[in-house]
């Protein structure tokens, strides 16, 4: 019997309309577990959840924010070697290759701890006599973030730290073919006191919930890695309403004008 793993919503454990079994591609008889597959209404349910979320988070104080990373940091490498080897087993790579990926996305949530620390701004004058120009950065909103399989925890990693630490809620959707070290990696950040709604994890096949994703007013922004002709589709979906399609993290910058002291 294997293990059901569902969609993580709002900070709860959410079936999906249906499962799917994944497999490892070296061994087509080991059933590594079954993961929930969500449709557009879960998809709609985790986007929610974010905005309820948002105004609360992107004013939460950076020192919570960092602590919270470092610990999801801190658990990754101490896990390094069982979460490597769940990666290994379900995406292909060599033990070795899985266990230092795995690392590297222990460091990056270890580094964007740092970086909520070190947020910082500029001030600059202006052309106009009398005024100053101060820039800030904001979070954009809800993220919503898709990726690939070749690295289905370093790549995640990449887009998450970095969104979450500068205010951002996330909705991330992995690659349908690895869901595991995205759970892996989603049950670790449910315990890491990060708010309910503040990330959500939706798998299920990118022709429902990455189409679902890139359409959706909800979502202020979104980042995918993948095929050039699925990005490239993505891309004019995102366009349609002017949403920032994005292979960053997601920070806007804002810039005010003030009338400097005579």
């Amino acid at each position: 019997m294997t293990t059901l793993h569902d969609n993580l919503v709002n900070g709860q454990w959410v079936a999906g309309s249906s499962t799917s079994a994944n497999l490892s591609p070296s061994n087509l008889a080991d059933v590594i577990g079954d993961y929930a597959q969500a449709d557009a209404a879960g998809l709609n349910a985790a986007v929610l959840a974010a905005q309820a979320a948002f105004p609360t988070w992107s004013v939460s104080g950076i020192q919570a924010r960092s602590d919270a990373l470092d610990k999801i940091g801190t658990e990754i490498l101490a896990r390094r070697e069982e979460l490597g080897t769940l990666l290994s087993r379900e995406e292909g790579k060599t033990r070795p290759e899985g266990i230092g990926e795995v690392t590297r996305a222990g460091q990056i949530f270890k580094f964007f701890a740092g970086e909520c620390l070190r947020l910082s701004g500029e001030t600059v004058p202006s052309v106009r006599p009398g005024i100053g120009v101060e820039i800030t950065r904001e979070p954009v909103g809800v993220v919503g973030l898709i990726t690939p399989w070749n690295f289905p925890i370093a790549i995640p990693a990449w887009k998450l730290a970095p969104a979450l630490a500068f205010g951002n809620c996330v909705v991330l959707k992995p690659a349908d073919l690895v869901p595991g070290s995205a759970w892996a990696l989603a049950e670790i950040i449910s315990r890491s006191g990060i708010p309910p709604g503040v990330f959500n994890l939706v798998m299920g096949p990118g022709r429902v919930i990455g189409d679902a994703m890139v359409n959706h007013a909800g979502i202020n922004a979104i980042s995918f890695t993948g095929s050039v002709g699925l990005a490239a589709a993505s891309r004019r979906a995102a366009q349609k309403t002017s949403r920032r399609c994005s292979w960053r993290w997601a920070v806007k910058i804002r810039r005010s004008y003030w009338t400097m002291p005579t």
